[in-house]
């Protein structure tokens, strides 16, 4: 056996969203840039399909995606979530009241925003509008539609002058009381050993310590300003699941089964 052959890098997946990139900064620019083979893709639904296909031993992905990928377990205490207005998961409307919506368009590139979306009208609002499943580009969105779901930075440039803009994560705490767990690390259970060496809680400390440069080194255009983006990392985005928010993760997959949009609640496992 050729003792100087290296075992191959743990391949980690991660959408390249804004709220994303406090948790990926130590793979690409800090002090775990070589520890990783990291992919990243616009689509959180993308990354779960990498992990589920086994094209990568770990990913960042929606929360739903734990009950449909087998056998994989969730890194603990590191997420991407809110306490109570995260401004880039919103439902954007040309009415004044969800209640009056007929008809929503979808962006299909998160499944637990949708789920969520269903949840909120099913559980709380009372009753279903149509669904329709959009790219997620707002004019055509809303061509049809008298609401849309939009996620990640284009979420943030939506003019708030010419429509409403529900916030989900305000929509469900004002319902629920929680916060809400938008996505967190998943690790394929057949890869766990292999991934035991990747500290993502240390990685997200990181990225948290070097603000500054995670915004000067995020590579996408967005309209807001460098205080707006630190507002956003800080003041809405949680990067650490507390108890309020498992019991609100907890919730969510209880009510995603009893609405059938999942088979049933799977228990949560942990990778430690």
């Amino acid at each position: 056996m050729d003792q100087n052959r290296q075992e191959p890098l743990p391949r980690i997946a991660a959408s390249s969203y804004l709220n994303t990139a406090p948790l990926i900064w130590s793979f690409i620019h800090g002090s775990q840039r070589d520890a990783v083979q990291l992919f990243t893709d616009k689509a959180p639904a993308r990354c779960a399909e990498m992990l589920g296909n086994g094209e990568v031993d770990a990913a960042l992905v929606p929360v739903i995606e734990y009950q449909r990928i087998p056998d994989v377990v969730i890194v603990p205490d590191v997420c991407v979530g809110s306490r109570s207005a995260v401004r880039s998961v919103v439902i954007a409307s040309k009415q004044n009241n969800l209640k009056k919506v007929k008809r929503v368009s979808l962006d299909d590139s998160s499944r637990t925003s949708v789920a969520l979306v269903k949840i909120i009208f099913r559980e709380f609002l009372g009753f279903e509008p149509e669904w329709q499943t959009s790219p997620p580009d707002l004019r055509s969105m809303l061509e049809h539609n008298d609401a849309a779901l939009v996620i990640g930075d284009p979420a943030m440039k939506i003019p708030r002058e010419k429509f409403r803009v529900f916030d989900l994560a305000t929509l469900w705490h004002q319902f629920t009381g929680f916060g809400f767990v938008f996505a967190m690390w998943m690790v394929r259970s057949d890869s766990f050993e292999k991934v035991r060496s990747v500290d993502f809680a240390a990685a997200r400390d990181e990225g948290l310590a070097n603000l500054d440069r995670v915004i000067a080194d995020y590579p996408h255009q967005i309209e807001l300003s460098r205080e707006e983006i630190n507002q956003y990392l800080t003041g809405n985005i949680v990067l650490r699941a507390d108890e309020q928010m498992w019991n609100g993760l907890v919730l969510y997959l209880e009510l995603a089964a009893k609405h059938k949009l999942i088979e049933y609640a799977k228990p949560l496992k942990f990778s430690r």
